[in-house]
C-alpha cells in the first residue's frame, strides 16, 4: 500500500501566499492553475520530497467545509509537521521573512530542534529536524 500525506490549505490571496511560502520556507511551485480571473484554482509547492496543495478562498463544494484561520478567530485545529535539516537556517530564513514565531527554536526531548509560526494569513506550521521514521524505536 502506497501511503502519501499532502495537507491542503486555503488562502485569501493565493498568489502573495506562493510567494511568501517559497521566500519563508523554501518552497517551491511545482504546479499553479490560475482562472481567468487570476484565481489560484489549484497549487503544488513543494519542499524536498514534501508537497502540500493550496488555492485561493472561493465558493467552492471545498470551500463549504474548509475556510481559512481569520475565518475562525485565529484558530486552526491542524498544523503541518515539516522535516527540515538545516533548522537553525530555516527558522533564521522565516523570521527574516516576517513569519510569527508562536513557538521559538528550542531542543526537544525526543530529538532535534523544533519550532513553530504562523504565516501571513495565520496557518499554523511546524519545522523540526527531528525525523521520526529515522528513530530506530519506530
Amino acid at each position: 500500500m502506497t501511503c502519501c500525506i499532502v495537507p491542503t490549505l486555503r488562502y485569501r490571496d493565493a498568489p502573495a501566499a506562493i510567494a511568501w511560502l517559497c521566500r519563508a520556507f523554501g518552497f517551491e511551485r511545482h504546479l499553479v492553475v490560475t482562472g481567468d480571473d487570476g484565481v489560484v484554482e489549484h497549487a503544488q509547492l513543494i519542499l524536498g520530497g514534501a508537497m502540500i496543495m493550496l488555492g485561493s478562498v472561493r465558493q467552492s463544494p471545498f470551500d463549504a467545509v474548509q475556510t481559512t484561520p481569520a475565518a475562525v478567530g485565529g484558530w486552526v485545529t491542524q498544523s503541518p509537521y515539516v522535516i527540515v535539516s538545516a533548522i537553525d537556517a530555516h527558522h533564521a530564513r522565516a523570521i527574516a521573512a516576517g513569519a510569527e514565531i508562536v513557538m521559538p527554536l528550542a531542543a526537544q526531548d525526543y530529538g532535534g530542534k523544533h519550532y513553530a509560526c504562523r504565516d501571513p494569513e495565520g496557518h499554523l506550521w511546524n519545522f523540526g529536524s527531528y525525523d521520526p521514521w529515522a528513530d530506530p524505536a519506530v
